[in-house]
């Protein structure tokens, strides 16, 4: 079946939290969110290794935490690079030919379930790329600069994107080395792995994975452990 790592990305400041703390180390439930991020993939036990990507400055403060934490599957920190991009190559580099399989995770994604990371990654076993998305609820208009609709797409057609995201790592390595050689930057993996022409599958998450990124962002969380994860729900 080959050996499962994940790569979790937390090197970005995340402007839009209004703090002077970088997001994923603000507290949920007593603990930082990246915390509970980690110890999500430290419960599962398909996933072998844990890659996580941070700060230049946040290496020592988040080996303090793989200590505090007993967060033993975390077997490299490394700091990140400019883009989030660059960050998740970084994190690859680190891998070893025994690993097979690679799940890439946003480190302010703390609520995603654990069923449905493993849903991602059966379906990336039978189709080599495989991502978690929800259907869009609301309708989506394309808008111009001056503010004007220019269409509205069918929505049946429309899934907003999560992670984890899962491929075969040599893939994905190899989708990161051809965006490397022709300077492009995507807004995720699976729009790197989309250019190589290996198809992606979506599967059905749920919409309580949210990313935590705004002050609402954090009090919805808040509720959503609560009442709905937590680390012993769903």
């Amino acid at each position: 079946m080959g050996r499962l790592a994940v790569v979790v990305v937390a090197a970005g400041k995340g402007s839009r939290m209004r703090t002077q703390e970088s997001k994923q180390y603000l507290e949920l439930q007593g603990k930082p969110i990246l915390v509970h991020t980690l110890s999500l993939f430290q419960r599962i036990d398909e996933v072998d290794t844990i890659v996580l990507v941070t700060g230049v400055d946040d290496v020592v403060r988040c080996s303090g935490y793989v200590e505090q934490f007993g967060l033993s599957k975390v077997h490299h920190i490394v700091p990140g690079g400019a883009e989030r991009q660059h960050s998740v190559h970084i994190g690859l580099q680190q891998l070893g030919p025994d690993v097979e399989w690679v799940m890439v995770h946003d480190g302010v994604r703390p609520l995603v379930s654990a069923e449905h990371v493993l849903s991602c990654w059966r379906m990336a076993q039978a189709a080599e790329a495989a991502v978690l998305a929800v259907p869009v609820k609301d309708t989506i208009k394309v808008v111009n600069n001056a503010g004007t609709i220019q269409s509205t797409p069918d929505r049946r057609s429309l899934w907003a994107i999560q992670t984890p995201q899962a491929f075969r790592l040599s893939m994905l390595k190899q989708a990161y080395e051809q965006a490397d050689r022709d300077g492009f930057t995507g807004t995720d993996d699976a729009m790197l792995v989309e250019r190589i022409g290996t198809p992606v599958q979506v599967v059905e998450s749920d919409y309580c994975n949210i990313k935590i990124t705004t002050p609402e962002d954090l009090r919805w969380a808040e509720w959503i452990m609560d009442n709905v994860r937590g680390e012993n729900k769903g």
